[in-house]
């Protein structure tokens, strides 16, 4: 994974941190609710059509497919981090099937960070 980020800068370290541990928690090691309590905020503004708005219903969308992927997973290739934002390059195998030639969807995710770290919009 290739991370572009001022390693100097606490905020955009500890923000970039967060990230990553929420993708682990949330779809690598099937802990989606506890990942989404940990790094989102309650009122978590979500700009992809397909999640409601809010920490809980993110981390139902994602505990949902992954009790029904076994083979679900992440993988994050490269992440930036500036101040309160996060940009994260991924891949999502098996979210949606149980192939295990699945290619994925690959996106960009952007990220909002509070003063705690915590996700605010994506």
């Amino acid at each position: 994974m290739t991370e572009i980020l001022d390693t100097d800068a606490s905020r955009a370290v500890r923000n970039k941190n967060n990230v990553l541990d929420l993708y682990e928690l949330m779809i690598n090691t099937k802990r989606s609710e506890e990942g989404t309590a940990k790094h989102v905020t309650p009122s978590y503004i979500q700009h992809n059509p397909l999640i409601a708005d809010g920490a809980v219903a993110l981390g139902q969308f994602f505990g949902k497919i992954t009790r029904d992927r076994a083979k679900a997973r992440v993988v994050v290739h490269k992440v930036i981090a500036v101040g309160d934002w996060v940009w994260a390059h991924v891949n999502f195998l098996n979210l949606f099937n149980d192939d295990p030639a699945d290619t994925g969807i690959a996106g960009v995710d952007i990220y909002k960070m509070d003063a705690e770290g915590k996700a605010v919009e994506h």
